[in-house]
């Protein structure tokens, strides 16, 4: 599996097979830079135009929004489960779904715009995750503590934060990754162009990803 980061939320993940999905597609509203991709599914985790532009999508690809099981296709497995945006049970930002997404012998698991801890009936139906990829910036999501603290709850082989402040959204009231990273003792991470990982090599990848932004 090939792991590229976009930016904000937005990752895009490539099978050997062929099988590309797009996860919370940004509008031009976020800041980074916009761009088309073939995609065969894409995961929205709320409606949010930073998290929902779903016609960055290529064809027809299969739109999972929606909390349940699906397969996009036979070989792979997208569950949805319920969350909430914030912390007073989805009242003030509305709700949220986690993805957790299962190819090629790997589960990838992507937190959206949490917005609270991950409650016990969470961490269970999310149960083993390989890669996690997890709002750290605080203000509309959990902040850098919260998310070490779901870090230690879900135990996955590899994090990569994302939806925290860069160059790209200075004036958002988030904060940066360098409080995250410090938690992680991983302040000397070196941003990644990619992440390029298999069943059979992912003792080898690192805790923490640091993953650059596609320009």
């Amino acid at each position: 599996m090939l792991i590229t980061y976009h930016g904000h939320s937005e990752f895009y993940l490539e099978g050997a097979g062929g099988f590309a999905l797009l996860t919370d597609p940004y509008d031009a509203n976020v800041g980074y830079p916009m761009g088309t991709y073939r995609a065969d599914a894409v995961t929205v985790t709320h409606g949010h135009g930073d998290h929902s532009f779903t016609a960055k999508a290529a064809g027809s690809p299969a739109i999972i929004d929606r909390a349940g099981e699906w397969y996009p296709a036979p070989d792979v497995k997208v569950t949805a489960i319920p969350s909430v945006h914030d912390a007073e049970g989805g009242a003030k930002r509305g709700p949220n779904l986690i993805m957790k997404i299962e190819m090629e012998g790997l589960t990838v698991v992507h937190l959206g715009d949490q917005g609270a801890p991950l409650t016990a009936e969470q961490v269970n139906a999310i149960g083993h995750a390989d890669i996690l990829m997890l709002p750290i910036g605080g203000f509309f999501t959990i902040d850098s503590k919260t998310a070490y603290e779901t870090v230690q709850a879900l135990k996955p082989r590899t994090v990569i934060p994302m939806h925290y402040k860069t160059a790209a959204n200075a004036g958002w009231p988030i904060s940066d990754e360098k409080e995250f990273l410090r938690l992680m003792n991983a302040e000397n991470a070196v941003p990644m162009p990619l992440l390029r990982v298999t069943k059979q090599d992912l003792s080898e990848q690192p805790a923490l990803a640091l993953m650059q932004a596609k320009s």
